[in-house]
């Protein structure tokens, strides 16, 4: 009996994710990012206006964590060096590193965790455009906040200009606070670690490293607390919107699959054979060819019909009386006419 394959294995193995395929996927989304941070940058005076209007919703909230946390990191040399560069540096480190942690050893659950980053990227971007915003640091002095970034910037690599390195600060959107992305990203990668981690530190880690993100990002001066509870909002966002993404993606690869296969089979079909699918014509029965009439002395009969004394033919149809002799009678003389 045929084995046949099992449609489970089938369908894991047709969907099987390379890396030489990931790779390319996250940079073009990193790419599209960064792009859309640098088209956003808004208009300065719109982006101050709308830091304002948050400032002064936080203090009417009791909200302001920002200016005691801000004092203390400016104050406080050993907890503002290490911020700034926990802020310039581990989301580009944290973040790809368990994206490639889950992909080797949690392989099932690498699709969904990818979609889901993706998705609230994208939406925060969608958050930058609309809404540009101008974080703490760039608000006037008589505000009262220290741009710890530049306050410390013979530390690090960085200048003046956010976390960019010297030089590079026109190459990024300073006004691109709200959301938090580096609260979000950090949320994402605790949620990856407490439900994928398995031990007691990885799951500690997974509560101390979006808690700390979210107290750096307002103590350096980058973002408001809104823009950090922003940034938890996108991801909440993304993750109920992944399921849909990625059915949409199945679909298009169905599609995009069928297409390719249709080519190569409308190419095979031979000249005057119709297409797969289209419905039969009739064809034209052959006449068959009929009995031949029977003429004698010139004069032609219809089919079946005999003339009085005729003899009938020993021979079939078509065949005619042989040359030779010995064929005729039995070697007998023919009769005269």
């Amino acid at each position: 009996m045929p084995q046949s394959e099992s449609p489970g294995i089938e369908a894991s193995v047709r969907t099987r994710l390379r890396w030489w395929t990931e790779l390319p996927l996250i940079l073009l989304v990193y790419a599209c990012y960064s792009a859309g941070r640098l088209l956003a940058r808004g208009d300065v005076t719109t982006a101050v206006d709308h830091g304002l209007a948050i400032l002064r919703i936080e203090k009417a909230l009791h909200l302001n964590f920002e200016h005691p946390l801000n004092r203390l990191f400016t104050r406080e040399a050993w907890i503002g060096i290490p911020a700034d560069f926990w802020y310039a540096s581990l989301h580009y480190l944290v973040t790809p590193a368990l994206l490639i942690w889950i992909f080797r050893s949690r392989t099932v659950h690498y699709r969904a965790a990818r979609t889901w980053l993706m998705t609230s990227t994208f939406i925060g971007l969608i958050g930058f455009t609309l809404l540009p915003t101008c974080p703490p640091r760039l608000l006037s002095a008589g505000h009262g906040f220290v741009d710890t970034m530049a306050h410390y910037s013979a530390y690090g690599w960085w200048g003046g200009e956010a976390s960019a390195p010297r030089g590079l600060g026109g190459m990024t959107n300073q006004y691109a606070a709200m959301p938090s992305l580096h609260v979000g990203w950090s949320l994402w990668c605790g949620v990856m670690l407490w439900r994928y981690g398995g031990t007691r530190l990885t799951k500690t880690a997974a509560v101390v490293y979006p808690l700390v993100t979210t107290i750096v990002v307002m103590g350096t001066a980058n973002h408001y607390f809104l823009d950090a509870v922003a940034g938890a909002a996108v991801m909440g966002a993304g993750l109920l919107l992944a399921p849909y993404v990625m059915r949409c993606a199945d679909r298009v690869k169905a599609r995009l699959t069928t297409r390719a296969a249709l080519v190569p089979a409308a190419a095979a079909t031979p000249a005057g054979t119709p297409p797969v699918g289209a419905p039969a014509t009739a064809v034209p029965a052959v006449p068959v060819a009929t009995a031949s009439s029977i003429v004698s002395d010139g004069c032609q009969t219809s089919a079946g019909e005999r003339i009085p004394r005729q003899r009938e033919s020993r021979f079939a149809p078509g065949a005619g009386p042989s040359a030779a002799p010995s064929e005729a009678g039995g070697g007998a003389p023919a009769p005269a006419r």
